[in-house]
């Protein structure tokens, strides 16, 4: 935990609430709920001043200094904000490169299908992370490719994506690099002046302990003037939203007043843990003493520590025939944390997160209830299936 950082902080939710163990929405503070208490005009200077406060304030975790992007937040969740990125950016004969290795970058690509972009698709499946030399071998393959879409942390599986690596063979084949940061962005490093981008992508209700209602982009000036005209839809163009915003300082169409009110006490609650820093801290430590407990209970993870991510943990679902998950997650609810149930394709398996206003002495209290669920249902190992083991090992080969 930071330094600045209070014991209050950390005060279990208002009303009784579960602690929400999910990527996002998530556990939000007592002082980000209490920010959406007021109305606020859309079209008044109030709003239009918490409008700059907002893109500033998030323009400034990407140590830009030299003023080559922008910040443009959309309405909408976090999948509007994919696809407003790849309408936007990618021209109509343009071509991406999607790398997947869960349901995320799948998604990705089912966008590009639906909005009638070529696309090509390395798939990397539940275990492991998309490659420089992959990258750089499909885009020697084809010269026309335009642009390569990354997530950087697959939440489905909990893998953090070697982003860097991947951005500099991108900059070195002269292609160009969009990211998916929907889950990561705000507690890992994203700098652009050490990984190159066009634009990346990210949520409210994430790493900086929002609420859900809006995404954004940021994206480099030339880029967002190039877009013009490129999007396949007008709700969801960010060359339209940016040039707007630019002019009037307004949004197109209504925004969501009191998620901006909330993410502003969520943005300053997040500078005065210690930025970047201070936050992924934080979600490394309450990563580090949650898996370990689970561990120590029997669970093990889907993935080894080399790829396991501060935001989300995926682990195998027991074999003992006791274990049902449906049962687990009641108990876990029942003992005030709902936690995410598995998104793999091959294997059964749940999902813990690691991420909102929580600390480590509350990931302390979920292994414990972990434990008691366990024992309640009368399961004697938490072990997981042998078959599952070596579907990992044999993929992971």
């Amino acid at each position: 935990m930071h330094d600045g950082a209070s014991t209050q902080a950390f005060a279990p939710p208002l009303l009784g609430e579960p602690y929400l163990l999910t990527p996002g929405p998530l556990t939000t503070s007592a002082e980000v709920k209490q920010a959406m208490l007021r109305d606020w005009g859309s079209w008044d200077a109030d709003f239009r001043a918490m409008t700059v406060e907002l893109r500033r304030g998030l323009l400034a975790l990407t140590g830009d200094r030299r003023g080559d992007y922008d910040c443009v937040p959309m309405q909408g969740s976090g999948s509007f904000c994919v696809e407003a990125m790849l309408g936007s950016f990618v021209p109509k004969d343009g071509k991406v490169l999607v790398l997947a290795n869960g349901a995320y970058g799948l998604r990705a690509a089912e966008t590009m299908r639906y909005i009638g972009r070529p696309y090509t698709l390395i798939d990397k499946g539940d275990y492991l992370p998309p490659r420089g030399e992959e990258v750089a071998a499909a885009l020697d393959a084809d010269p026309g490719i335009t642009h390569v879409l990354a997530i950087h942390c697959e939440t489905s599986s909990g893998i953090l994506n070697p982003v860097a690596e991947i951005a500099a063979v991108v900059e070195s084949k002269g292609r160009k690099l969009l990211i998916d940061s929907m889950s990561a962005f705000g507690a890992i490093r994203l700098d652009v002046n050490e990984i190159a981008f066009e634009a990346m992508v990210s949520s409210a209700n994430k790493c900086i302990e929002g609420v859900p209602g809006f995404g954004f982009v940021i994206a480099r000036k030339d880029a967002l003037k190039a877009a013009e005209g490129n999007s396949h839809s007008l709700s969801l163009d960010v060359h339209a939203q940016w040039a707007t915003m630019e002019k009037t300082g307004q949004w197109r169409y209504t925004p969501p007043t009191h998620v901006v009110a909330a993410f502003l006490q969520a943005l300053r609650m997040h500078t005065a843990e210690g930025g970047v820093a201070g936050r992924g801290a934080r979600y490394i430590r309450n990563r580090d003493v949650m898996v370990a407990g689970m561990r120590e209970l029997g669970f093990e993870t889907l993935l080894s520590d080399t790829w396991l991510s501060p935001i989300i943990v995926t682990f195998f679902c027991p074999a003992d025939p006791n274990f049902v998950f449906s049962r687990f997650y009641e108990q876990m609810k029942q003992k005030g944390f709902i936690i995410y149930p598995g998104k793999l394709t091959v294997v059964e398996s749940f999902r813990v997160g690691c991420i909102g206003r929580m600390d480590e002495h509350v990931m302390r209290k979920v292994v414990e209830a972990a434990r008691q669920s366990l024992a309640e249902m009368k399961v004697a190992s938490a072990a997981p299936p042998a078959d599952a083991i070596a579907e990992r090992a044999k993929l992971a080969a």
